[in-house]
Parts: structure tokens; C-alpha cells; sequence
């Protein structure tokens, strides 16, 4: 079942989707908790911005896809933000399925 959407005519996101996708069980690695606690992040706040389709540093290609995957269903969705540090990089990723949200470390994947 494809997530609820509706079309942005803001000035930066000219006719793009606003995305609500759904997370199902939200699970994160130790990793990554350590990564975040680190950097002083709630996770919340980036969790909030994969919801919405702020996948954070992602090529056009992968955007794209995400954006496919959010708004018709049927794929996962990768989001992938650097943190405060610099060097950190945490995923989220969404199944296909929308059961399940996990946040971590790509070294974890």
C-alpha cells in the first residue's frame, strides 16, 4: 500500500511529493546508538527526517529511487546522514514491506 503523499508547490520542492512514509518497528544497532549518544543526536530527529524524505546525503539516482519506493510502494528506503563529528555516518533504512525502521552504521550492513 503506497504511503500518503501530497504535492509541495513550496519554491524549493516544485511539485514534489511530501512524504509520510510508514515505519513499522523501529529497531537500531548498538553502533549506531553509541554514534548518536556521541554526537549528542536524538535519534527521533533523524528519524523524523526519513519520514518525511529528507534522505539526507544520497545521489540522484538513489533519491530517486527513494522517492519511487515512498510514494508507490513495494521497496525499501535508505537514508544515510553524516553526523556533527564529520565523520560519522549513520543509515536508516525501511523495508520493503514497512514492518520495520533500523538505524546504523553502514560498517553494520
Amino acid at each position: 500500500m503506497p504511503e500518503q503523499t501530497h504535492t509541495s508547490a513550496n519554491a524549493s520542492n516544485v511539485d514534489k511529493p511530501v512524504i509520510a512514509l510508514r515505519l513499522g518497528r523501529l529497531v537500531s544497532t548498538p553502533g549506531a546508538i553509541e554514534a548518536m549518544t556521541r554526537n549528542q543526536l536524538d535519534p527521533l530527529v533523524l528519524l523524523n527526517r526519513h519520514r518525511t524524505g529528507d534522505w539526507g546525503e544520497l545521489d540522484e539516482h538513489d533519491r530517486a529511487a527513494n522517492d519511487r519506493a515512498a510514494t508507490e510502494g513495494g521497496e525499501r528506503v535508505l537514508s544515510s546522514y553524516r553526523l556533527a563529528d564529520g565523520a560519522t555516518v549513520v543509515w536508516i533504512i525501511t523495508e520493503a514491506d514497512r514492518s520495520a525502521t533500523t538505524v546504523l552504521l553502514p560498517d553494520e550492513y
